[in-house]
């Protein structure tokens, strides 16, 4: 919800560096691996209680994301590009929820499942709409230049990672802001089930 307003501020920054990265022969597929590195070393500090070491994994992780894409295109996007960030993306995001199940079995394993599941639900509602998208050929730019159709949702990067702070701040309230934020990514997997059969067909 929040990423088309965001993406204006941070494009600037992220374009100028990435061009930079580009120049000094840093790749994009290298910078991918890399951020999937750090995001899933945040999951042992998760496990071990280290939840500000944490927090610095996480911000690294979507440093260097959104820097993959500036540095892709200042050079050449590829299809291998766009595969390795949706697939890393996407593991990533259900790799913070485990670390937190790990840290505290008993009062986060059923919240931090539940929270997975609803990550299955906006993923694969996303995917199919991209996939639909461009079997149409449809494309839009409200959210920059993508490799795929990026189909807008309540819950969105900027959403998921708010959320992933506040794990990260107070995690003794994960159990309660991961059944939240399950819920709001149950809404917004259904949104863009409606909004797909309204674009594409009828029930």
């Amino acid at each position: 919800m929040l990423d088309a307003r965001l993406r204006p501020l941070i494009d600037g920054p992220l374009t100028r560096l990435g061009r930079t990265l580009a120049a000094l022969g840093v790749t994009a597929n290298r910078l991918t691996l890399a951020a999937f590195a750090l995001g899933l070393l945040a999951v042992p500090a998760l496990a071990l209680g280290w939840f500000g070491v944490a927090l610095v994994l996480i911000a690294a992780n979507r440093l260097l994301d959104g820097l993959d894409g500036a540095v892709a295109r200042a050079t050449r996007p590829t299809d291998l590009g766009g595969y390795l960030d949706i697939v890393c993306d996407f593991v990533f995001y259900a790799a913070v929820p485990v670390g937190f199940a790990l840290a505290d079995p008993a009062a986060n394993a059923l919240p931090a499942a539940v929270l997975i599941a609803s990550f299955v639900g906006t993923g694969s509602t996303f995917l199919a709409h991209a996939l639909l998208a461009e079997r149409h050929r449809l494309t839009t730019r409200a959210q920059g230049e993508k490799s795929l159709y990026y189909m807008s949702g309540l819950m969105e990067g900027t959403e998921t990672i708010a959320f992933f702070i506040a794990f990260c701040l107070w995690p003794a309230g994960f159990p309660v802001l991961a059944w939240i934020m399950a819920g709001l990514c149950a809404v917004s997997a259904l949104g863009r089930v409606l909004l797909t059969a309204r674009t594409f067909g009828r029930w």
